[in-house]
């Protein structure tokens, strides 16, 4: 689907959706607890269908019931060959991975589409390799370099050195899986950790539902083996991912009340709060420096709100955003350029100084459903009508977007 929108201000109030983050985490963990569990206020996006349907495929019963999951879960472990199909999705694929290696004995074959197979996996490679366990990627061996990679073993306890400068996403799929294994376990972080944000909401989760992990200042985490999930209600708060579309649109003018947030949450996305309060309390001679080393998600959409700053901005540290669903860093600078924004892509940095309004165009998504919003909010901005191209890339993480947006004001003809 493509989309046509005439620029007009939005105005009104908006629920925000509940944060993909926490719902990943919460589904996991009431699939590895046994018994029932409800988890509630789930969206159910691409992404989190990807995680539901492979927590199934290990043996979890997950019924929807409208925004609540009632859970029952695993109760056996497996010695079979199965499939994980992941879509898009780079949590579901590096959450998976070792939970799968922990329960099923048999073959594992992980399938996806998108950039997915083009995303790094080295630091699950070199575990398997080191623990024994057959490792077969040929995912860029396809012609549409789609995932595909296929694993044969049993993951087991010990010590695992991870490079904190990587991703997250493999120290908490780490973290789901060995408090189930036979004795103790042990991660390193070699270097400095980023997105420590993501691995508090890891550890709170896996908190409630019973597992215990010594945290010595995220450079080691201890994990008794031979634990128990235990089963629990869980609601999903607020994604602080998705509202930054909705206060960057406030700050470029409209007038949007968000409604569903947890102003003491621990997503480490919130800081686009203290970003865009800095933007406002700036004078325009200021130049100024945000860095996005943790926050890499809400990137495009604080680019759009610097480009429409009077002054100067740098947003340093972005070398994440190129394995993202696109080239995040150049589809950035280039989708807003063809708005008529100042933005330039440095390597690791976007170099930004600020317009007074933006103009009509056809832009696109590359795919990705945050690029995709991005580009929507600018259109509030545009002088003249923007079309997206692929504005359905925002069902990944926001299937009703659009809605929402049309909700609020918004003039969009889907083509």
């Amino acid at each position: 689907m493509d989309a046509i929108i005439k620029p007009t201000k939005l105005k009104g109030d908006v629920v925000i959706p509940p944060s993909k983050s926490l719902a990943h985490r919460a589904i996991i963990c009431a699939s590895l607890a046994q018994g029932r569990s409800v988890v509630s206020n789930v969206s159910m996006s691409d992404d989190i269908i990807a995680t539901v349907d492979c927590m199934r495929n290990l043996g979890a019963n997950i019924i929807s019931h409208g925004d609540k999951l009632e859970v029952v879960g695993i109760d056996t472990r497996l010695d079979r060959e199965l499939t994980f199909d992941c879509n898009e999705s780079g949590s579901t694929l590096r959450f998976m991975l070792p939970i799968a290696l922990s329960l099923n004995g048999g073959v594992n074959k992980f399938v996806g589409r998108g950039k997915l197979g083009e995303r790094p996996m080295d630091i699950y490679k070199d575990i398997c390799m080191s623990q024994g366990i057959a490792y077969e990627d040929r995912s860029l061996q396809n012609p549409q370099r789609h995932l595909d990679i296929v694993l044969k073993g049993n993951l087991k306890s010990g010590k695992f050195i991870v490079d904190g400068g990587v991703s997250s996403q493999f120290i908490t799929g780490l973290m789901f899986a060995l408090p189930t294994l036979e004795g103790d376990s042990e991660i390193v972080i070699n270097g400095k950790l980023q997105s420590v944000g993501y691995i508090d909401l890891t550890l709170t989760a896996l908190c409630q539902f019973g597992i215990e992990i010594l945290n010595e200042e995220y450079q080691r985490f201890y994990i008794k083996g031979g634990q128990k999930y235990a089963p629990c209600d869980y609601y999903i708060e607020g994604d602080y991912s998705q509202a930054a579309f909705f206060e960057v649109a406030d700050y470029l003018g409209n007038d949007v009340r968000q409604i569903g947030l947890n102003k003491d949450s621990l997503q480490g996305d919130k800081v686009i709060v203290d970003f865009v309060e800095k933007l406002r309390s700036s004078g325009a001679d200021e130049r100024l420096v945000f860095d996005g080393e943790d926050c890499p998600d809400i990137i495009p959409i604080f680019a759009l709100a610097c480009c429409l700053r009077e002054g100067h901005a740098d947003i340093i540290n972005l070398a994440r955003l190129r394995i993202k669903e696109c080239d995040r860093l150049k589809a950035t600078a280039a989708e807003l350029a063809k708005l008529g924004a100042d933005i330039v892509e440095n390597d690791t940095s976007l170099s930004i100084n600020g317009v007074e309004n933006l103009r009509g165009a056809e832009v696109e998504s590359h795919g990705d459903h945050r690029m995709a919003m991005t580009l929507a909010i600018a259109s509030t901005r545009a002088i003249g009508e923007v079309k997206i191209i692929g504005a359905h890339s925002v069902s990944k993480s926001y299937p009703n977007f659009f809605d929402d947006f049309i909700r609020l004001g918004g003039r969009v003809v889907k083509a």
